[in-house]
This record gives C-alpha cells, sequence and structure tokens, in this order.
C-alpha cells in the first residue's frame, strides 16, 4: 500500500476508499489498478475513517468499499461532505445510503419492489400465512442484517417479529417486502454504468443468485458471498434501468457509476430491487474490458 506522502511526480493521485477489514480492496477492485496505472493515475486504497488521511493530498476520492459505514452511516455521510473531490458525491450518498430512497422511485413511476417501512418505535405483527418476505434495514450494506422468513412457519413469524423489533430497538428503519421467487430460478440482474463522454453508458450485465436461505439470526459479518457469472441484459432491463436512472435526483451528471439491481416481478418484469450509487460492487471481473472501461471512467472526473 502507498505511502499517503509519497510523491507521485505529478501524476494525477486517485484514492480507492475502502475500510479497515478489506485494506487492500475487494479483489474485484484490485482489477482496476493496472489500467489506471496504464492510463499514468496513481491510485492507492485508502480506508475513510483513517483519522492520518489528508483527503486533500489526492485529486479524486472513488468511494468502493467502505462497506463497515450502515451502523456509521450518519458520521460516513459527514465524513463524505468534508472530502474534496469525492465520487460518487456527498450528496448522492446521503440520499442513497438510506433505502426509503426505493419510496421516492416508486412515487416517480420506477417498478420496484414492494415496500412496507417500520419506524423505530413501531410494532409490527406477521401475518400468518402471507407468503415468503424478506426483512432488513434500511441502512445496511452487503445483505447485512437481512433474512427471509415463511410467514406460513410459526418460528419464522416470531424471528420475523424478532428481527424487526432487534431493528427497532437499535434506531432502524426496518423494510419488509415480499420475496419474490424469481430470485431463485432466474436470480438477479445487475446493469452496471459507467461515467462515459455523453454521462452514463452500460458498461455490463450480471447474474447473482439467491443468497438468503432464512431468517437472520443476528451473525455478523462484512457481507454475504455471492455466486456471479455474466449476463446479457434484456432490451426490457435496460429500459427499466434507464427509467431509473432518469428518476435520480439532481440527474446523473455527477456520477461516476451506478448499479441497478432487478428481479422479475410477480408478472415478469423487471422490478428494482436496490439503485447503487455508494458503493457497489461493480464486478467487474466479470467482462471483458470492464476494468478499462472503468479506469477510463475514473479519469474523466479528476478535475
Amino acid at each position: 500500500m502507498t505511502d499517503h506522502h509519497q510523491s507521485t511526480r505529478g501524476r494525477p493521485r486517485v484514492a480507492l476508499v475502502t475500510c479497515a477489514a478489506l485494506p487492500d480492496l475487494d479483489p474485484d477492485d484490485r482489477l482496476v489498478l493496472a489500467p489506471l496505472a496504464a492510463l499514468g493515475v496513481a491510485a492507492e486504497p485508502v480506508i475513510w475513517d483513517d483519522p492520518s488521511v489528508d483527503w486533500s493530498r489526492y485529486d479524486l476520492a472513488v468511494l468502493r468499499s467502505p462497506w463497515d459505514y450502515a451502523l456509521r452511516r450518519d458520521e460516513f455521510v459527514a465524513w463524505a461532505q468534508t472530502v474534496p473531490h469525492l465520487v460518487n458525491p456527498a450528496e448522492v450518498v446521503r440520499w442513497n445510503t438510506d433505502k426509503r430512497y426505493l419510496a421516492e422511485l416508486a412515487a416517480a413511476g420506477v417498478p420496484t419492489v414492494p415496500t412496507a417501512w417500520v419506524e423505530p418505535g413501531e410494532s409490527w405483527v406477521a401475518a400468518a400465512g402471507s407468503g415468503e418476505y424478506v426483512i432488513k434495514p434500511a441502512v445496511s450494506a452487503g445483505s447485512q442484517d437481512t433474512g427471509r422468513y415463511d410467514l406460513a412457519d410459526p418460528e419464522h413469524r416470531a424471528l420475523a417479529e424478532a428481527h424487526v423489533a432487534r431493528l427497532s430497538a437499535a434506531g432502524r428503519v426496518g423494510m419488509v417486502q415480499p420475496y419474490l421467487s424469481a430470485v431463485d430460478t432466474e436470480g438477479e440482474t445487475a446493469l452496471l454504468f459507467v461515467a462515459g463522454p455523453d454521462g452514463l453508458t452500460f458498461s455490463h450485465a450480471i447474474r447473482k443468485g439467491p443468497m438468503l436461505t432464512g431468517p437472520d439470526r443476528g451473525e455478523a459479518a462484512l457481507y454475504k458471498q455471492e455466486r456471479i457469472d455474466p449476463r446479457t441484459a434484456t432490451p426490457e432491463q435496460l429500459a427499466v434501468a434507464e427509467r431509473v436512472l432518469d428518476a435520480v435526483p439532481g440527474g446523473t451528471g455527477s456520477l461516476l457509476y451506478a448499479r441497478v439491481d432487478l428481479i422479475p416481478g410477480p408478472d415478469g418484469s423487471p422490478v428494482l430491487v436496490e439503485l447503487e450509487l455508494t458503493e457497489p460492487s461493480l464486478f467487474i471481473g466479470h467482462a471483458d474490458g470492464a476494468p478499462d472501461r472503468l479506469a477510463t471512467a475514473i479519469t474523466t472526473h479528476l478535475p
């Protein structure tokens, strides 16, 4: 890891922002280092909450894997506002790190997974026999604190209510969503976009296999392991992704990247599960040319 004060002899300096648990970046993120070097950019991993870092020494700070922010979201948002040249920018971080943005996008006409929101202090009772549901906090990363519950099962109903109560007791907003069964067969499709000369440009797509096998047991993990495969995006998926991006407050002109996660809804049409604009895995190791496309996108954001 490069020392924060090492001279780069005039080359642009880019901080690839990570967390203490991943001081050398996620392996997928490391794939952008060589293409950046080939473009004359000195890039290095930097831990977001390291108090010794002088962020003004970097020409650009790129959010990559600061995945420990979920329980410190206010601190993380405040930190983002202090970084001189951050992508994606601090106002996007504030909006996108609370999944209540889904309600805004739904109100704007974007097809989204139906979501019930449970505020801290509110009670929630699972309806017996109402199918499978996913419960998670409105602020989370890497599927942390996320569980799948079959409300026809009395044990699952009790665990679901305990999950919501646990979030509430911690002052966290809970989300309750129907489990979309198509994820078990079709998987989830993530569409990746990176900055180009005319704004965000589609780069590639991947398939994520099902991850949620049952209730959340309160086990601590930075992120859940995923089964990832390349996927060809359909015209319908691309059209929904464009609708999602068109609804982003303030537009997408300031964005370096975006990830749009879709699952087939009950009628087979794609619906938005999450719009990742803060610290998404970009899966650049799963598409030819993707590391180079991301490196080039980063150079477009250099001052």
